[in-house]
């Protein structure tokens, strides 16, 4: 007597739930190594598109040091430059007093403010600012 694999003999049907579990297996590990490939390509992307902000940023960041040094170096000289204005005002005043003493006429020397501390109490007409409208784009 001799027996015949049909089938749908159990060895034959183990072989096949294996054989498609093994494909199956395959295909999911296909699957889930393209959606890595692509969160990979999606944070690369990324990447490149902060990396261009930073860039920017960067450069934003330098122009406005740039004109920070600017106004700071030019607000030095300004300083300065009021410093010998007021020197020279005191020795105007000084002349002014003695001469006032001397002549015997009464003059009307007002005080000199301090500057430093309270520059808008200066004693000269509001006069405009002209300023260029680039000088305070980045």
């Amino acid at each position: 007597m001799t027996s015949k694999l049909s089938p749908t003999s159990p060895g034959s049907e183990i072989d096949e739930r294996k054989r498609k579990r093994k494909l199956s297996n395959r295909e999911s590990a296909r699957r889930s190594r393209m959606r890595k490939q692509q969160h990979l390509d999606e944070l690369i992307g990324q990447v490149n598109q902060m990396q261009e902000e930073n860039k920017k940023l960067r450069e934003m960041i330098d122009g406005a040091s740039q004109l920070y040094l600017n106004f700071a170096s030019e607000n030095n000289v300004l300083r300065a430059q009021l410093a010998e204005l007021t020197d020279r005002l005191r020795s105007l005043n000084s002349v002014l007093q003695i001469a006032s003493e001397v002549s015997g006429l009464v003059l009307d020397i007002p005080d000199i403010p301090d500057t430093m501390l309270e520059p808008w109490q200066l004693p000269c007409p509001i006069q405009a600012i002209p300023a260029s409208a680039d000088a305070f784009q980045y």
